[in-house]
């Protein structure tokens, strides 16, 4: 018998054949993730002569939160990647909400991150250098500060404003994954779409900036695509609160009529502890 296809999933774009594969395979589970909160388990997923590596997320494994409803992370990373695809910018790796080994729960596509230039920094400085925007100064011991920075890149720029719409408490910096052909997927979406503003974020380079004309239009697409009856906004009923849908609404409205990235609010920490 010859070998499954293995799906590469550095250059994979999410497609019908992708979602089949990681809703219908058969999940194995090769080991478990140790440094994440929740837990989340390393896995391979075949399906009719086709494999690839995912992370499984079990229901089963989410520890309570105080703030977001127990049992909810996984629907919420779901919702993330359905938002994410309504952009057209594909910045969520392919994710599925099914069962397996250890019941119902989130099996999204691994994406193997590749070397390339920082996109944070700490630097000594007052100000960013070319190509580099200001975060926050940040304390680095012996009573030293430094400036946190994260790359002046597109690719940023286009997931600072998803989170904005998804409501995102938590971008680490360890939840960017820089793929191969200059993409850039953002991981680790359970702690998003709460009805009150809990955004926290290294990605403040650009809060009270003009948005994109590219950004507009996502904005646009994704406002009509959230109206009553639409897919989008019917799937994400499915996935999240109808009061926490009515704030997803909010959000993009209210980022189209400033039609500026948003600035910290104040009420929430801003900067998700630890950074990285």
């Amino acid at each position: 018998m010859s070998a499954p296809e293995r799906i590469p999933p550095r250059s994979v774009t999410a497609d019908a054949a992708t979602a089949e594969l990681l809703a219908r395979g058969e999940l194995t589970v090769r080991g478990r993730i140790r440094e994440a909160s929740n837990a989340a388990l390393y896995c391979t997923v075949a399906h009719e002569g086709r494999e690839a590596a995912c992370i499984y997320k079990p229901v089963a494994g989410e520890r309570p939160l105080w703030d977001f409803p127990d049992g909810t992370l996984a629907q919420r990373e779901v919702a993330a990647y359905e938002v994410s695809e309504a952009t057209g910018w594909g910045l969520v790796p392919p994710t599925v909400l099914r069962d397996g080994p250890y019941g119902e729960g989130m099996v999204q596509l691994w994406i193997d991150a590749v070397p390339e230039s920082e996109l944070l920094a700490l630097v000594d400085a007052e100000e960013p250098g070319p190509g580099w925007k200001a975060v926050a100064f940040a304390e680095v011991g012996e009573g030293r500060t430094a400036l946190l920075v994260h790359a002046d890149d597109e690719r940023l720029r286009r997931l600072a404003v998803l989170d904005a719409v998804v409501n995102n408490a938590d971008r680490k910096g360890g939840h960017l994954l820089p793929a191969a052909g200059e993409r850039l997927y953002g991981i680790d979406h359970g702690v998003t779409f709460h009805a009150e503003n809990k955004l926290r974020t290294l990605l403040w380079g650009w809060a009270g900036d003009p948005l994109t004309a590219e950004a507009r239009a996502a904005l646009d697409a994704l406002q009509e695509a959230l109206e009553d009856g639409a897919p989008l906004a019917a799937r994400l009923g499915e996935l999240i609160t109808p009061a926490e849908l009515d704030a997803t609404r909010a959000r993009v409205g209210a980022l189209l009529e400033s039609g500026k990235h948003p600035e910290p609010g104040g009420e929430w920490p801003a900067i998700p502890w630890p950074p990285v």
